[in-house]
């Protein structure tokens, strides 16, 4: 007979029914890395200088070689069967974010110049993608940002124009010669060595924003140099940097996807990297509950642990239910766009959204379950904080996918005169 009130232990991911032998073993090897390695690194590099995390002798480097020998890589991922990869690539995701949140975007965009070589068909991308140790995904411009979500300019205001590309790709015959240059924003950007880049293309009459072009960019070429490394306020881990392009003159073969592809590249990557964006901060708001969950335990006030005050445990069980909401959200939308015909890009925003916005208040109510310790360094929980404040701009200001996400909901068959 069950008891009033059982405390139901749940798997480690949550009330997640297809914990199987599989992914629990997943799960163990993930949880062991992002544990013993990402976060003690993780919390020794968010203590370190920009420049110092980016070195050479950076400990940045033992966390990519040490995940790389775990060997989840592009092609074994998508060697699964679709409903197989969403189940690893959420697990997987989930437990970098709850290892630390910077080092896990670093260790994504590593993945991305391959990811999207193989998803375009570019063999001759593949290999170049490959060769490289370390990746990068070029969008962001100094002056445009979350614009550039935007390509079909669908949430522009009337009278709003693009204005003029900071960075351009001129397909010339069978060359391609790239000018400009890519915001502080580019994550991995001062140490990949390679990159996907997406820019605006012109193919003789002038760049063209909303078609443009998709190349994979060996970042030792000719012509490509760095900014110095962004110092900011959270994942201090992650390396983030500007990149400069002076007439880098490439074979065309470098292009993946050209102006008549670039709306459906964009879309790709976007779908795919708002999903796992969802992934990540749900395993930080993981991150977050789990450290506030074992605090409220320790702590007393009023000569109880303060999980026994009605205001704490009303927090602690929303704090729970976000981290759920975000997890369940995250994998329902990822295994869907792994099995559908066409991705989901408003359901991939649902999940960044959710997760980022769940990550942040879970690790906001987390630190104030801390008082005045959560304030210090001598606790991880700041940390936490102020990694998930980043996640809200990062990958598309949630308020512009937001706005994007709900125009697309607009049904035009609903909408005909």
């Amino acid at each position: 007979m069950a008891q009033p009130d059982p405390h139901v232990q749940l798997t480690p991911l949550g009330a997640e029914p297809d914990f199987n032998e599989t992914i629990q073993s997943i799960h163990t090897t993930l949880r062991r890395f992002a544990n013993d390695v990402m976060r003690p690194i993780g919390q020794k590099l968010d203590r370190m200088t920009p420049e110092q995390v980016s070195a050479p002798d950076s400990p940045l480097w033992s966390v990519h070689r040490q995940f790389d020998e775990l060997g989840f890589d592009v092609d074994s991922l998508l060697a699964m069967e679709p409903a197989e990869r969403a189940r690893v690539m959420c697990v997987m995701y989930e437990e970098l974010g709850w290892g630390d949140a910077g080092l896990a975007i670093s260790l994504a965009v590593n993945s991305l110049p391959l990811l999207m070589a193989t998803l375009m068909g570019s063999e001759f991308g593949r290999q170049v993608a490959k060769s490289a140790k370390s990746g990068c995904w070029m969008i962001t411009e100094p002056d445009h940002g979350s614009d550039s979500l935007d390509p079909s300019r669908q949430i522009f205001h009337p009278q709003g124009a693009y204005g003029r590309p900071n960075c351009v790709v001129t397909i010339q015959g069978d060359e391609i010669v790239i000018n400009g240059q890519k915001s502080a924003w580019v994550s991995n950007g001062t140490i990949a060595e390679v990159g996907v880049l997406y820019a605006a293309a012109d193919t003789g009459n002038g760049p063209d924003t909303k078609h443009g072009a998709v190349v994979i960019v060996p970042l030792t070429a000719k012509g490509v140099s760095r900014g110095k490394p962004l110092d900011k306020i959270g994942q201090r881990a992650l390396n983030q940097g500007e990149i400069y392009f002076d007439n880098v003159r490439l074979s065309k073969e470098h292009l993946i996807a050209g102006p008549d592809r670039f709306l459906e590249a964009t879309y790709l990557i976007h779908a795919f990297a708002n999903g796992l964006m969802g992934a990540t901060f749900a395993g930080c708001a993981r991150a977050a509950y789990d450290l506030a969950h074992a605090y409220v335990h320790e702590r007393k006030a009023g000569g109880v642990p303060i999980i026994r005050h009605q205001s704490v445990a009303h927090r602690l069980f929303h704090m729970y239910a976000k981290v759920e909401a975000a997890c369940a959200v995250t994998r329902r939308v990822v295994h869907y766009n792994f099995e559908a015909p066409q991705m989901s890009l408003k359901s991939a925003m649902v999940a960044k959204i959710t997760g980022t916005q769940a990550a942040f208040d879970v690790a906001s109510a987390a630190l104030q379950l801390h008082g005045g310790n959560g304030l210090t360094r001598d606790y991880p929980i700041e940390k936490i904080f102020r990694d998930a404040r980043a996640s809200l701009i990062e990958d598309g200001c949630n308020e512009i996918l937001a706005i994007k996400g709900g125009y697309s909901l607009a049904n035009p068959d609903l909408l005909r005169p």
